[in-house]
């Protein structure tokens, strides 16, 4: 049934997807005072920029080849934040011993290094991205964040690569 949407209601509902993972980290931390570590801040940049992209290829509605090229750029941003949370659920099951040290918060990095050092250091992670304090069906936040994008990334692949079709006629 769902593959009987429309490209732009798809994008849409993608976008509305991402805008409602959003808001429920930000209710997260600022409603319950839940601190992102500086991995969750990226995952949330690459929610909103997945979100961003779906808004626009919804808007735009673009015919054959500008669907294809937002289902590429939808697959791109998806993949680095799939990265992302794949990298902080691996810091997650590490033993306590093994979780590096931690280190400067991110708005200090961010106003001592450069960016490439500042992502590099990110994504080698300190000590509290190690730190599961949220769960939900024994999920960790992170863990969450991967499947989400995972699905919204197949997501909007599917609906912006495939051809339209309406009663055996294809459209674009």
């Amino acid at each position: 049934m769902f593959l009987t949407l429309s490209r732009r209601t798809a994008n849409g509902t993608g976008a509305a997807a991402c805008a409602l993972l959003l808001a429920y980290a930000y209710y997260l931390q600022y409603g319950t005072g839940l601190e992102p570590c500086p991995l969750c801040v990226f995952q949330r940049a690459a929610v909103f920029a997945l979100g961003v992209v779906l808004l626009v290829a919804a808007v735009h509605n673009a015919g054959r080849v500008g669907a294809r090229v937002y289902s590429v750029l939808i697959g791109i941003v998806a993949l680095a934040g799939m990265g992302v949370a794949a990298r902080h659920v691996y810091i997650q099951s590490l033993p306590p011993g093994e979780v590096p040290a931690c280190g400067a918060t991110l708005d200090y990095m961010l106003d001592v290094f450069p960016l490439m050092d500042v992502i590099r250091k990110v994504l080698t992670a300190s000590g509290e991205c190690g730190v599961v304090d949220w769960t939900f069906l024994g999920l960790s936040m992170p863990a969450w964040v991967l499947i989400s994008l995972v699905v919204l990334g197949i997501w909007g692949v599917v609906f912006n690569w495939r051809e339209r079709r309406v009663a055996g006629v294809r459209l674009a």
